[in-house]
């Protein structure tokens, strides 16, 4: 009985990390990507709704209140550049940086899935961070 006991909650445990995201780096880089390929398939073809509805709550906010407009409008007016292809993905845990042939862009996951944290980015030099037109507090 006292086996049983342990054994339950241990059983457990391991099925509760199984099923919560220990997905494999392959397949986070893939959805991170794909979370990107969406973002630019909306912002090119005009639907910036569908592209804020990819940011994330941070990066929503703060476009907002810097553009002092609601994101649709901000967004289109951001600038953003077309990223082109994908050239690297690169998930660390929970953040991922995704680089396109003219565009860096950053996420987090969040229960939704992957949203953009960042975009409109480029390297600075001296390994200081990235510059992004559009991002989150």
């Amino acid at each position: 009985m006292q086996y049983r006991a342990v054994l339950l909650p241990a059983a457990a445990v391991v099925g509760l990390l199984l099923l919560s995201g220990c997905a494999s780096v392959t397949e986070r880089e893939s959805s991170a990507s794909g979370a990107v390929a969406r973002f630019e398939e909306a912002l090119r073809s005009g639907a910036a709704e569908r592209a804020c509805a990819l940011l994330a709550p941070g990066t929503l906010e703060e476009l907002e209140d810097s553009a002092e407009t609601a994101c649709p409008t901000a967004l289109s007016e951001a600038g953003l550049p077309a990223g082109g292809a994908v050239e690297r993905v690169d998930v660390y845990g929970r953040e991922a940086m995704v680089v396109l042939r003219h565009d860096t862009l950053f996420l987090s996951t969040f229960p939704g899935g992957w949203r953009i944290t960042a975009a409109g980015c480029e390297p600075r030099t001296g390994g200081l961070p990235y510059t992004c037109e559009v991002k989150g507090e």
